[in-house]
């Protein structure tokens, strides 16, 4: 990477920039302006209507989150990128249609990209630092109030679908989104005006809870991603036998979404499996001791959730599993486990095993 070039233009710069992101591993770069107006105001009504839930940092950083000045008073430049995270090996659809697996977002099968983006772009931005002598850089990685799709929408990395992801025409919607802010007033790129989901609306026909209001509009407390993941307290009960083997997010709206099949399998080797979790059993993961746990998701986005919704996860997985000798025994052993939440799912889960045997048992007279 020759960055030692004296004073070039800022049009050679972003050049510049594109040739180093794509070493580093980045497959798009765009570059915007800090109005965010329009975007603004539709968060403000997603959040008026609660859609949030328990997602509270969401109103707290709202204005950061709207106004990129607010959070770095000195940027008037975004310069987004995307970074493919699917791989072959990934193939998670296939645990979705064994209930005795645990099915795991693709995106949390390797790990945790918030480190390896994150670390690519901060060398991106160094390397920007060293080669114009001047202006400010600051990196983000889904870890700051940042409108990251509304961002690279303007960017023109591609549009914000029905199902509130992010699709560009030529990879889908299996990418990591990042960002450096900057001072240095960069050549905009061309915004993404056009959404291409036409009548298509197979992302909100598939959503296992119907957490989609409308086209566009994701109530997050019926969004299975937000019940297995953000969400600390107790699974709703209706909710709970259509989360199925789910136990960390979902990914049935990018899976039957028709822009998919152009998705570019990544070549790095962070986002791969790691410790089999792309082929989990169920049981076996719900009998992790939390050493294991904190081991086997080791540099993993799943340690996030922490041992305790790990297990209350599995527990309502394991209970919209068949039933089985072995499945009841597993959960029997977490009957008594100390937490109060793990054994509230525990024993919901033993009431669906009770409420299927009694209703084959009656069919079977």
């Amino acid at each position: 990477m020759d960055n030692h070039s004296p004073n070039p233009s800022l049009e050679g710069l972003v050049e510049n920039i594109r040739e180093w992101a794509k070493e580093l591993g980045f497959s798009q770069v765009g570059i915007t302006n800090i109005d965010l107006n329009e975007h603004e105001q539709y968060l403000k009504k997603w959040l008026k209507q609660g859609y949030h839930g328990n997602m509270q940092y969401m109103n707290r950083a709202f204005p950061n989150r709207a106004k990129p000045k607010d959070l770095i008073p000195e940027t008037c430049r975004i310069i987004s990128v995307r970074m493919d995270y699917s791989t072959p090996e990934a193939n998670n659809a296939k645990a979705l249609s064994n209930p005795k697996k645990a099915f795991i977002s693709r995106y949390a099968l390797g790990r945790d990209y918030h480190k390896t983006v994150r670390k690519r772009l901060s060398v991106l931005a160094k390397l920007i630092s060293e080669k114009i002598k001047r202006g400010n850089y600051r990196a983000f990685v889904d870890s700051a109030p940042i409108l990251e799709r509304a961002i690279a929408e303007k960017a023109g990395l591609g549009w914000i679908a029905k199902n509130s992801m992010l699709i560009n025409e030529q990879a889908g919607s299996w990418f990591f989104l990042g960002e450096i802010y900057t001072d240095l007033p960069l050549p905009e790129d061309t915004p993404k005006r056009d959404k291409h989901c036409g009548t298509c609306t197979a992302c909100l026909e598939k959503c296992p809870t119907n957490a989609f209001v409308k086209p566009f509009v994701l109530d997050a407390r019926k969004c299975i991603s937000y019940l297995t993941i953000e969400n600390k307290g107790p699974i709703e009960e209706s909710l709970r036998t259509l989360i199925g083997n789910r136990i960390f997010g979902c990914d049935d709206c990018q899976l039957v979404c028709p822009w998919n099949k152009f998705a570019v399998p990544t070549q790095e080797d962070d986002f791969k499996p790691r410790h089999k979790l792309n082929d989990l059993d169920l049981v076996e993961a719900f009998l992790w001791d939390e050493e294991t746990f904190l081991r086997k998701t080791s540099g993993s986005a799943i340690r996030r959730i922490g041992y305790i919704l790990w297990l209350r996860n599995l527990a309502v997985a394991l209970g919209n599993a068949p039933t089985s000798e072995e499945i009841l025994n597993a959960l029997k052993v977490r009957l008594n486990f100390p937490s109060t939440l793990v054994r509230e799912h525990v024993e919901w889960a033993l009431t669906q095993h009770n409420i299927r045997e009694t209703k084959n048992s009656k069919m079977s007279q």
